[in-house]
């Protein structure tokens, strides 16, 4: 009798742990059904920038690639060039952190970047799906580094 008590109770505990986890999570970042719609990998296919109505060079540049990678709670981008960091264009770039997902308004905290004065930041976007793409379009504000511009990038999910 008294096992049986202990494996009542026991189940009892983590349903209602895993219960008060989802309700939390789903609270804090969003639904879970459009962060499962969003996880993936995707290649960044064209990106402007404009700086006070003026459209900076887009990206990728040429001989570069970028891509930007969901899960549940996180994204990660990594841009590199495709010479192998020979040339004019030699680069490589990473970044990630958490993002929040409310509908269409995608939040993303910056927790690692390889410029490191955007880390600990937030930066506000919209996002737009349609099958496989995904628009991204927001301001990118840093004060500390007198930055502000409007991006707009748009990716192809990676099959």
């Amino acid at each position: 009798m008294r096992s049986t008590f202990l494996v009542a109770a026991t189940l009892l505990t983590l349903c209602s742990c895993n219960n008060n986890t989802s309700t939390t999570n789903t609270a804090a970042t969003g639904s879970t059904a459009q962060k499962e719609a969003l996880t993936g990998t995707y290649k960044l296919v064209s990106s402007t920038i404009q700086v006070k109505g003026d459209t900076a060079q887009p990206l990728p540049l040429q001989n570069q690639e970028m891509i930007k990678i969901f899960n549940g709670s996180h994204f990660a981008f990594f841009r590199h060039d495709l010479s192998q960091g020979k040339g004019a264009n030699a680069i490589y770039d990473s970044g990630g952190g958490t993002y929040t997902l409310t509908g269409d308004q995608y939040t993303e905290h910056l927790v690692y970047c390889g410029g490191r004065e955007w880390e600990n930041h937030d930066f506000n976007f919209t996002l737009t799906r349609h099958a496989d793409s995904l628009i991204q379009k927001g301001v990118e504000k840093l004060d500390s580094l007198h930055i502000e511009r409007e991006i707009v990038e748009t990716y192809v999910k990676v099959q």
